[in-house]
């Protein structure tokens, strides 16, 4: 009920475009005298920005083609895009795909600038083949910002005048394009030299002059939507104050906010035993969704996550055990939803093959995909080890999400209740009599693969895996090749500890003694491999001790001492 002591207080974007659409509704007005019985069509008027920053969701990167620093598409490793992956995104259930461009590299000297035509030509035809299948475009200026735009403390005039030069053309070029396309001032913004608060009165002046720029060159950027970046597109509350200000004083309805989100650092990169997506981890996630949230969305800004993954991925996809990845990846969807947040999947060439059209990991994609629509269950592990000889009854922990779940199933056969499985609340305990059933005590590894299946969602698989602990051997090599030959005997490495006689930590990261993963170490077939990285900061002549961490609960310690270029490795006795 509306308390007519006080003033309603609308949202800042509300006002702005209530105020808008007075003030055209009086311009438009004809007066009595100067009556038309035809008055010509009105234009079409713009979408809201939250209409169309809603519609773009879900989006996709194209990443590593046209944002790589070198001569070409192909400069990173991935092929000439073409029209049947644009095609294949759009088919695959994408609204949107965000274009990231490096231009820098393809513009010549001041003060022009002047964007290479065939390299602008070859942006434009692969912008109209998304738009002609029905795909918004967030355009943008991509590792610009680490490769010259981040020296605008030292060069403000000649940043600032290249800046410009590049909008002025980007704008000019697609003036006439449809609202479907989008831009974005810039990438990540980093400046060098300066701190934060610096950082964000530069950004907002590089901000404030993309914004005049575009509005300024007519056509469709009179109100197509820009969308705007924190400093380092951080989601900490200063950054996203700094915005909401520039924001504020630009007062253009037509803008849209944007940040990334990579997780929780430790578990995104699997450093600092940070191997689980954990309640630190989740907490992480939660506290960006919120100040999104309240910050913008509430105060009807719309909100793009221009990016979001795991950093590990930069390496490989199993830098992170699977189970927590689709962990992961099932929060943030449904956090991104509940806070009406569009998100946009980074995809440098790991996730989608840009030749294949398939997905590089299925079980990843359909958790991501299920996650735009709704919750899935899952557990606090895809993992069930049975030791040789000690076959007992496991529980795994369910995590419904608000589901229910409705059967355990093996191979497309529904398992039996009490038989096979006790349900009791969320705890699910595989019997002594189905463990014993699914292994062979003869042979390590995955015996079986179960299948929780609840209500709505995708399914949880459980790997039942038969293991020991496992063997390590002595061995010699250098810093720049050194293996421990590795009897795994069934089990899976999660990480590892590296500390000096006298306990401190050794080699990268020494705040912390677990190491990164796939940086210091990484497991292979049958050994584990300890990468140059680890000894560039291994102290010579000191031995170190490595414990090793595996998903059954197991450890093994290991010792490797440095001689200049020659490593020795022993196994514990």
């Amino acid at each position: 009920m509306r308390d007519e002591g006080h003033p309603v207080r609308l949202p800042r974007r509300t006002a702005a475009a209530l105020a808008a659409g007075l003030l055209s509704s009086l311009a438009a007005a004809p007066s009595a005298a100067a009556h038309d019985p035809q008055p010509p069509a009105r234009p079409t008027p713009a979408p809201t920005a939250e209409q169309t920053v809603k519609a773009m969701q879900p989006g996709w990167n194209l990443g590593n083609s046209f944002d790589a620093v070198g001569a070409d598409e192909t400069a990173w490793g991935n092929p000439v895009v073409t029209r049947d992956l644009i095609r294949e995104v759009a088919d695959q259930g994408f609204r949107s795909i965000r274009l990231p461009v490096t231009w820098g590299q393809h513009e010549g000297p001041a003060p022009d600038h002047t964007i290479d035509p065939a390299f602008l030509d070859r942006v434009e035809q692969v912008v109209d083949w998304a738009l002609d299948e029905d795909l918004y475009v967030l355009l943008n200026v991509h590792h610009d910002s680490w490769t010259w735009a981040h020296e605008l403390p030292s060069r403000p005039d000649e940043v600032t005048a290249q800046f410009t030069a590049t909008w002025e053309q980007l704008a000019d070029r697609f003036r006439d394009a449809p609202r479907t396309l989008t831009f974005e001032s810039l990438n990540e913004p980093q400046f060098a030299g300066v701190d934060d608060a610096q950082g964000d009165a530069l950004l907002h002046d590089l901000n404030a002059a993309f914004h005049d720029v575009v509005r300024s060159s007519g056509g469709n950027n009179a109100d197509r939507l820009l969308v705007l970046p924190t400093l380092h597109t951080n989601a900490g509350q200063e950054r996203l104050d700094a915005l909401d200000a520039t924001l504020a004083e630009l007062d253009d309805p037509q803008l849209a906010a944007t940040v990334h989100y990579y997780g929780y650092w430790p578990f995104s990169v699997n450093v600092a035993g940070g191997t689980r997506f954990d309640d630190v981890a989740l907490a992480d996630m939660t506290g960006t969704f919120d100040r999104v949230r309240s910050t913008f969305v509430d105060q009807g800004v719309p909100v793009i996550l221009g990016e979001y993954g795991l950093l590990g991925f930069d390496r490989h996809t199993g830098t992170i055990e699977q189970g927590e990845k689709l962990r992961f990846f099932e929060e943030l969807g449904h956090q991104a939803r509940s806070a009406g947040v569009t998100t946009m999947l980074w995809d440098n060439g790991q996730h989608l093959g840009r030749a294949s059209f398939s997905w590089s990991d299925d079980a990843l994609w359909h958790q991501i995909s299920s996650s735009w629509r709704t919750r899935s269950g899952t557990a606090t592990t895809d993992q069930i080890f049975v030791r040789p000889g000690e076959r007992t009854a496991q529980t795994v922990t369910l995590e419904p999400h608000g589901t229910r779940f409705t059967g355990l199933w093996l191979e497309g056969r529904r398992l039996q209740p009490q038989r096979d499985y006790v349900l009791a609340g969320t705890d699910l305990t595989l019997t002594t009599a189905l463990l014993d059933r699914l292994t062979d005590e003869g042979r390590f590894g995955e015996q079986a693969e179960l299948t929780a299946r609840f209500s709505r969602g995708v399914p949880w698989t459980i790997d039942v895996v038969v293991a020991d602990t496992p063997v390590l051997g002595g061995a010699t090599g250098t810093t720049d090749a050194f293996s421990i030959p590795t009897d795994f005997r069934g089990d899976r490495l999660a990480t590892m500890e590296a500390r000096y006689d006298d306990g401190t930590n050794a080699g990268p990261h020494g705040w912390t003694s677990f190491k990164e993963f796939d940086v210091a170490f990484a497991p292979e077939d049958d050994a584990i491999l300890l990468r140059p990285a680890f000894f560039a900061e291994v102290t010579d002549g000191a031995p170190v001790t490595l414990t090793f961490h595996f998903w059954s609960g197991d450890t093994v310690e290991y010792t490797v001492t440095r001689d200049g270029a020659a490593v020795i490795g022993t196994a514990a006795r």
